[in-house]
């Protein structure tokens, strides 16, 4: 499944809980980190997994869980709670490497087995960029990490605390400044290296909603397949962005044609520009984007 947008969701608002199952948020997800204050973590617990429990139906939104950091006394608790619930994933905060992808594997096992669920059904996404150790372990995913981990996304905000850093905008255009493009290029590198998805950034002015879709259909032509949302009104937009249009699916269609068309030539002409290989694959990737996003819907 292509999760286009991403949504979170305290795990502690009955309210909000209660909204996100009618959001067209391809998936949700339950907060127990930042949204949540210390002394209601129990309480997000117990409702997280109720919720999880009473929606087990998730073909069209999964629902995953947004633990504490692993090097916290709160993840163990964390999971231990939400897993009699069956989450799709688990987006695993302020990761030093892939080491600790590695280790929430390893206690996922456990609590699989525990739960009767089968093995390796649970799966990861990790925020890839929140700890300054983050930008220099990059290479730890291509020398092994767990198959669970299916989607990488990025931070500035929490990265830029980490960096000491007072902001994490470049003051003459308002762009991310050079470490943040660098975790954000790293990012998708790896993601794309390992076969998992490349998540784009949250976008925090959440009322500015065409910014936002320029954000989106930026990070779309980078490479990034979806976007983390912090506010419920965001997805649609995400979720559009995300969703190859007519025309590009015309004319990928029209691309793989002309290919077809003349077998054994590595490149052809099409209105008069020239395409080669790399044009091909990319109209070959929007067409089973679109076929996927579909069958979803």
């Amino acid at each position: 499944m292509i999760i286009r947008s991403w949504l979170f969701v305290p795990g502690d608002s009955e309210r909000k809980l209660a909204k996100g199952r009618g959001n067209p948020a391809d998936a949700l997800i339950l907060d127990l980190e930042d949204s949540v204050s210390d002394d209601r973590q129990e309480i997000a617990r117990e409702m997280t997994r109720a919720y999880l429990e009473a929606n087990s139906e998730r073909s069209r939104q999964q629902l995953w869980v947004r633990i504490n950091p692993l090097d916290t006394d709160l993840s163990l608790p964390d999971l231990a709670a939400v897993m009699p619930g069956a989450p799709d994933g688990i987006v695993l905060p302020k990761v030093y490497s892939a080491a600790d992808v590695n280790v929430l594997d390893h206690y996922l096992s456990a609590l699989e087995a525990r739960e009767g669920l089968p093995k390796g059904e649970t799966k990861i996404a990790c925020v890839a960029t929140e700890t300054a150790a983050s930008l220099l372990t990059f290479h730890t995913y291509l020398e092994g990490v767990s198959e669970r981990l299916v989607a990488m996304t990025w931070g500035g905000e929490d990265l830029a605390a980490a960096l000491g850093a007072s902001d994490n905008r470049n003051p003459a255009n308002g762009e991310y400044d050079d470490p943040y493009l660098m975790a954000k290029s790293l990012c998708l590198a790896t993601a794309r290296a390992i076969d998992a998805q490349p998540v784009g950034v949250v976008y925090v002015d959440f009322r500015d909603l065409e910014g936002l879709e320029a954000d989106c259909l930026r990070d779309r032509r980078a490479g990034f397949v979806g976007k983390i949302a912090i506010h419920p009104d965001q997805a649609e937009v995400i979720n559009r962005a995300f969703t190859p249009s007519e025309e590009e699916v015309a004319h990928a269609r029209r691309v793989v044609e002309v290919f077809e068309q003349n077998p054994g030539l590595g490149t052809v002409g099409l209105d008069g520009k020239m395409l080669d290989m790399p044009h091909l694959k990319q109209a070959r990737n929007v067409l089973a984007m679109a076929d996927q996003i579909a069958a979803q819907n």
